[in-house]
């Protein structure tokens, strides 16, 4: 097993199986389309344990446990989790997510990663249903235990699962954020790409280089958080492109931000160049523009800072490309489009502009849209597209994947509600969440599978300084076991 100097800090973690395997996921990186290091090392876990084990034509790994002695009839339960995690760093962050490990620090009661994603989401699930596998005391009946790879990226993983692979007929999802909380459906959506060619052109003699710079931001879950009106670096940082327009004769040379799709972007770059002698004026009202955009953000996103140093530019977006790109993208739809009426407070549409990447030659940006009705994501998708064509912008829909439709006459909640109130002395609530599960992609695949979701507290999922609660850890894994020993000899229609 892969081990690094930062295992200390789980030493005095309970439960320690947990936290041990936990640590595992730590060490191996495991970015979305990059999770083979890991599930090779999950196999080789199961042969070493006499698990059954099975890679599936998407890469899912499926590792199976017999039925504890005399439980065999049971109705089997899947437990389900994915293997890859957001890979999201600060810029003054060193750090490589293909070979460096997560270095984890404990905090006040919170596990967290300083300057980088932690992987709690989905890492935890995993380490759950690893000790549930791994615990020989365990009481439950058939288990199977399916570990989805490329959840992040497009839930590549889940989009390829086959039919007729799984035999339980009840599955419990360990891929949602808050401890007391039993999740019973979720947004689908899709993606809408946007790309544009354009010719590049020379700079103006004497004209200087400059990056302005956007930066401090919070970020975070694209799904979870887009609704605490948190400040999106692309959105800002262009708004600031068009104001300086107003005032200098300001030429684009590329405009980058965002590095995930499902995450809010925290940070956005401009490279320009200024006519000789305007730098610094362009520096002092970059300033003002910041007083304005930090109290407009105020108790939501302290943290802004826009700045304006010295950089390099050898070609320019032609004028009529640079007007193109900022007006598309300061028109462009960003956030919660339609809160829910059936559901009071929970999004019902919304929508992520979560990466831009523009250069002379071309460029392109990345929508990713949610929504609890499919009617509402794809007429979105219509007006982005709509706009872009108002331009000749080519767009195409990709990704697209079903929300999971409610049952509020789960017999598998009502056990999870009893079991929690039995163990925990304390009601749970019954929530839909407007990120996205894989539970309605599995759910599809397999008509008549009982699904719930549960997990730990987890705050700043997809963005650096996530962190995960130690408590509610440890209750997710005694509520794991109670509802596994709960389930009843007679499956409920």
């Amino acid at each position: 097993m892969a081990t690094f100097a930062a295992q200390d800090v789980f030493s005095s973690l309970a439960p320690a199986r947990v936290w041990q395997h936990f640590s595992r996921l730590c060490a191996i990186p495991r970015a979305s389309k990059a999770e083979a290091a890991l599930r090779q090392n999950l196999l080789d876990w199961a042969q070493v344990h006499g698990l059954p084990a099975t890679v599936d034509a998407a890469g899912n790994l499926i590792i199976r446990k017999p039925a504890t002695p005399g439980r065999e009839h049971l109705p089997g339960v899947i437990l389900q989790a994915h293997l890859d995690m957001v890979c999201q760093k600060n810029a003054d962050t060193q750090h490589d997510f293909a070979v460096d490990p997560i270095r984890p620090v404990l905090r006040d009661g919170w596990l967290v990663a300083e300057g980088t994603t932690l992987g709690a989401d989905n890492g935890i699930g995993v380490a759950l249903m690893l000790a549930a596998l791994e615990n020989a005391e365990l009481v439950h009946g058939p288990l199977e235990a399916l570990f989805t790879v490329d959840e992040e990226a497009g839930m590549g993983g889940a989009r390829g699962l086959e039919p007729g692979l799984l035999q339980g007929s009840l599955m419990l999802n360990l891929d949602t954020e808050e401890w007391g909380e039993f999740y019973l459906g979720c947004a689908g959506g899709l993606d809408v790409n946007v790309a544009r060619s354009g010719l590049p052109e020379g700079v103006p003699l004497g004209w200087q280089g400059c990056r302005i710079e956007l930066d401090g931001l919070r970020g975070g879950h694209s799904g979870v958080n887009i609704h605490e009106e948190r400040g999106n670096a692309i959105k800002l940082l262009v708004r600031v492109l068009r104001e300086l327009e107003e005032k200098f004769p300001l030429r684009l040379a590329s405009l980058l931000g965002g590095t995930a799709r499902n995450a809010l972007p925290r940070e956005a770059v401009a490279v320009v160049a200024l006519p000789p002698g305007t730098q610094a004026a362009v520096e002092a009202c970059l300033k003002e523009i910041e007083t304005v955009l930090r109290q407009e953000l105020r108790g939501v996103d302290d943290g802004l800072c826009l700045s304006l140093v010295a950089g390099e530019v050898v070609e320019l977006l032609a004028p009529a490309e640079q007007a193109v790109w900022l007006a598309s993208l300061h028109a462009a739809p960003h956030g919660v489009r339609r809160m829910s009426r059936a559901l009071p407070g929970v999004v019902e549409t919304s929508n992520n502009l979560g990466m831009v990447d523009v250069q002379p030659a071309g460029g392109s940006c990345n929508f990713m849209l949610r929504s609890l009705q499919d009617s509402g994501s794809l007429a979105l998708a219509a007006e982005i597209e709509s706009l872009f064509a108002l331009s000749g912008t080519s767009t195409e829909q990709s990704g697209y994947y079903p929300g999971w439709t409610p049952n509020p006459a789960s017999p598998l909640l009502a056990l999870c509600q009893q079991v929690y109130r039995r163990e925990f002395a304390a009601e749970s609530s019954v929530q839909v969440i407007h990120a996205g599960l894989e539970c309605g992609i599995i759910g599809g695949k397999y008509p008549g599978l009982d699904i719930v979701s549960f997990g730990p507290t987890i705050r700043g999922a997809h963005a650096p300084g996530e962190a995960v609660e130690v408590v509610a850890v440890e209750r997710c894994w005694h509520l794991l076991q109670a509802i596994l020993a709960a389930v009843d000899v007679k499956e409920k229609a």
